[in-house]
């Protein structure tokens, strides 16, 4: 599809980035609209399926279908993707139980995966690595539009209107995107290299699926040294050992091993993980910090979270631009990943005193340098691997982005809970004297300073002669609070340094300027005195 005219790709670009859009929005604005679901469906124990299944299904089916669309060309897996998920985003409106939308947002995963799966590899059909540079750009800025306004909307909406409209009010901009793909996306004959690996894709599916639940549950559901965690984790290793066994022995394997061979891949794919332990883990937490130790309310919250995804989404703009206009990344990898990581250790600085604007500041410095980093190691990874393997090279980007996001997460929510159980025993201890009627124990979760209504209630019941007893507690509380979320951002800020560590091992891989190149071309570092244009 390279050689078709620049207008054309365009409009099949648009018509991508409104598919990427339809699902990124509705992948986030069902948070804020969850008490309300929940409230009328009823289920509360169950709520967590519903990204959870979410998750899972698209993590398998990305890695799944970037390999099929190597075979069979991305069209057909792009439209069965939106056309899955159309059907499925009207199904979760319909919903009359919690088990109903879980299902149905099961589906939504599956179609999900699809989608970004073959988005990202149709970028690497469309244009040479060179070129890029700007659309994996305007990706990223799609990821961070989809963040900053999916859940503000989705609060209106519920505030509002019936919460089923979340999951409505885009189904025009799917059938827009579905029927823009289906006449312009070019249908592009290719022939199958082979059998479907079927036993690889199930042992695949066999090793991410537990690894994920585990870490998913890992201290939520169930303790770390639980029956349940460790059997996930050894059901896990089992099938990745069979996983590894079988694809040795297939001539067509759903995950080529020896991608992993290519020292940019595997670099570029361990960072993207690094990358996302770090940017999740400050996404889930940094709002605890905001509602819970600052006291801001939960609206408000959101409206300060949307700096980050601002910043990101101009500087990823920007970068992708420079990009394709320099051909060189490797120093803009090393800014960006450096960038984010000062914003996330100065995350460790904040304190009960901080204020709203603090947060603010910091912020912006992480979406600077994630936007600077994000587009960066997906075109290094196109450009590093054959362009026969460009669907299942894709796809392992946000694979490995993925398990870095919940393995991170869980990590994460492990140090910030050990630390503030033992910052709360030890303020239980220097409080508990002169209280009446076990009202300090009351004030024992933490989670009770991002519910202010719950936190007045508690308070109401304080004898006059003790509300100073309460103040003192509740500021102990978000001190502990403050402390338990310093130790988890620093987990993040290490694994920046680490990420920036490995960066000074990536190759400068001359960005390829035709998709037509040799497919095994060898690795050749790109001079640094003058730029090196490709033979056709």
């Amino acid at each position: 599809m390279e050689h078709l005219p620049l207008r054309k790709k365009i409009t099949i670009m648009v018509a991508v980035l409104a598919s990427m859009l339809f699902a990124a929005l509705n992948q986030t604005i069902i948070g804020t609209a969850m008490p309300k679901i929940v409230s009328d469906l009823g289920g509360m124990p169950y709520f967590s399926w519903i990204f959870t299944i979410y998750m899972l299904a698209s993590s398998v089916t990305a890695i799944l279908v970037g390999k099929l669309s190597d075979m069979y060309g991305r069209k057909p897996f792009i439209l069965l993707g939106l056309g899955m998920f159309i059907i499925a985003t009207f199904l979760c409106g319909t919903a009359t139980s919690i088990f109903m939308l879980i299902l149905y947002r099961g589906f939504q995963g599956l179609a999900g995966g699809m989608i970004f799966s073959t988005a990202f590899a149709s970028i690497g059909d469309l244009f040479s690595p060179r070129e890029r540079g700007r659309w994996q750009g305007l990706m990223g800025a799609v990821f961070g539009l989809a963040s900053v306004f999916g859940p503000t909307l989705g609060g209106y909406i519920v505030d509002h209107f019936a919460w089923k409209w979340i999951f409505w009010i885009f189904l025009p901009v799917g059938f827009v995107a579905f029927i823009l793909i289906m006449r312009l996306f070019p249908s592009v004959p290719r022939q199958a290299h082979g059998k479907i690996d079927y036993f690889g894709s199930v042992f695949l599916a066999a090793t991410i699926i537990p690894l994920l639940l585990a870490f998913s549950w890992a201290g939520n559901q169930f303790a770390w040294g639980s029956v349940q965690v460790l059997g996930l984790f050894a059901l896990s290793v089992i099938s990745l050992i069979a996983f590894l066994v079988a694809e040795q022995k297939v001539e067509n394997p759903v995950l080529p091993l020896h991608l992993f061979k290519n020292s940019v891949f595997t670099i570029s794919n361990v960072i993207g993980l690094l990358i996302g332990m770090a940017m999740f883990g400050a996404i889930m937490y940094m709002p605890f910090f905001i509602q819970g130790v600052i006291g801001t309310s939960a609206t408000t919250t959101g409206f300060i979270m949307m700096s980050m995804m601002l910043s990101m989404v101009a500087s990823s703009t920007i970068v992708g631009q420079l990009i394709t206009r320099t051909g060189k990344y490797k120093k803009l990898a090393i800014l960006g990943l450096t960038t984010m990581g000062f914003g996330i250790f100065s995350l460790t600085t904040l304190t009960s005193a901080s204020t709203n604007m603090d947060a603010i500041l910091r912020l912006i410095i992480i979406g600077l340098g994630l936007g600077c980093s994000f587009p960066i190691f997906t075109i290094t990874i196109q450009n590093a691997v054959p362009y026969k393997h460009l669907g299942v090279a894709t796809s392992s980007v946000q694979l490995f982005r993925q398990l870095g996001g919940t393995i991170g997460v869980s990590i994460m929510g492990a140090i910030m809970n050990i630390i503030m159980s033992s910052n709360m025993k030890s303020s239980a201890q220097a409080v508990s004297g002169g209280a009446t009627g076990g009202s300090v124990e009351k004030l024992s979760d933490p989670k009770l300073l991002m519910d202010p209504e719950q936190l007045q209630a508690i308070k109401s019941q304080f004898p006059q002669d003790q509300l100073e007893l309460f103040v003192k507690v509740v500021e102990m509380m978000r001190t502990a609070l403050s402390d338990a979320l310093s130790g988890a951002f620093m987990f993040g800020a290490i694994m920046m340094v680490v990420a920036v560590g490995l960066v000074l091992f990536l190759k400068e891989v001359r960005l390829k300027t035709s998709n037509q190149e040799d497919d095994e071309e060898e690795e050749t570092p790109m001079p640094m005195e003058k730029h090196v244009h490709a033979t056709k």
